[in-house]
């Protein structure tokens, strides 16, 4: 039914709706609601999808790298699972905030053992960011796990599953969750730019996509930067927006090092830190990524990489930026 022909306090209610979502972040505003509209994870969301047919599931563990769809994947299913009763049914927790052993023992311990409500045949915690979760929190949680395992399912988001201690990992079933590919993220950011009435270029897609690493979440931050810019995005717009130097830029960098040209090397570093703004780690990561891509002996490149790691080192223990990497950049003309 349109707004216009509802009656006025049902206008107003879908105005309102409608200004907040204007002003929501894009990583809200288009985060699927349903399993069908999570992109990739193909063999995962068919195990989900299955589950929620069945209206039986085992606890979870979600593995995956940030910004793939390890909450929107878990969010989804307890929609899907619990519809209009996953107010009473569903317990979200952000372990990154409630890490200590005192979050298991209360809320999650409390919501764990009550009986779920209207039809749903089990309660839902989710517990994102849960290898943020103390030792002694995780020893605590598997008891509680096991303990009302007949009235409450878990599903535990992590980064790193090594983080989460043995005994939990055993009593649930893991998904790894993979970072988008190239067509995946493109047919992902195809929506928005119709939903926003932008205009991306082909080239601009694939930027994104070099900025993001798969990461969908940090490729609509980077779009949404971009669209407040202009509705025309172009290659140079995402790389100045998301304070990324182009490959060509960094490639040329390493490959003027490496013949030996070390000034315009240096002149090139000075225009990636004054037009981007780079890190010293940032600029190392670029050339990273840019050094497998060279037209150079394998035994070469091996070299540079063992030059880059030991480099990155110093930075991390607090050695001065520049001098490190013009330093890195002379060191490149003379490995081989």
């Amino acid at each position: 039914m349109e707004a216009d022909i509802l009656p006025k306090s049902e206008r107003q209610t879908v105005r309102d709706c409608q200004d907040r979502e204007s002003i929501l972040p894009w990583t809200e505003k288009y985060r699927p609601r349903k399993l069908d509209d999570v992109m990739g994870q193909v063999e995962a969301v068919k195990s989900l999808k299955a589950f929620v047919k069945k209206k039986n599931m085992p606890n979870m563990l979600f593995a995956g790298p940030p910004g793939v769809g390890k909450t929107t994947s878990a969010l989804a299913l307890a929609h899907e699972l619990f519809g209009d009763h996953i107010s009473g049914n569903f317990l979200e927790l952000n372990a990154s905030d409630d890490r200590g052993i005192d979050i298991v023992r209360g809320r999650i311990k409390d919501f764990a053992r009550s009986v779920s409500l209207g039809d749903a045949p089990f309660k839902l915690i989710f517990l994102d960011e849960g290898d943020a979760l103390t030792s002694d929190a995780q020893q605590a949680l598997r008891r509680t796990m096991e303990a009302n395992s007949s009235v409450t399912r878990f599903i535990i988001s992590a980064n790193y599953s090594s983080r989460i201690i043995e005994p939990i990992q055993s009593r649930c079933a893991v998904f790894r969750f993979m970072p988008l590919n190239s067509a995946e993220m493109r047919k992902a950011l195809g929506h928005v730019e119709k939903a926003e009435k932008l205009k991306i270029d082909d080239k601009a897609f694939d930027a994104v996509f070099y900025v993001s690493e798969g990461d969908m979440r940090r490729a609509l931050n980077t779009l949404q930067g971009c669209a407040m810019h202009s509705e025309h995005i172009t290659e140079e717009l995402v790389h100045k927006t998301s304070s990324r130097a182009t490959p060509k830029e960094v490639k040329d960098m390493v490959a003027m090092a490496v013949s030996g040209k070390f000034l315009e090397a240096r002149e090139n570093l000075d225009k990636l830190v004054i037009s981007y703004g780079l890190s010293g780690e940032d600029i190392l990561y670029q050339v990273y990524r840019e050094i497998p891509r060279l037209e150079l002996p394998e035994k070469q490149r091996m070299k540079l990489i063992e030059l880059l790691g030991e480099y990155n080192f110093r930075l991390v223990q607090g050695a001065n930026e520049r001098i490190q990497i013009e330093a890195l950049l002379a060191q490149f003309a003379t490995a081989k």
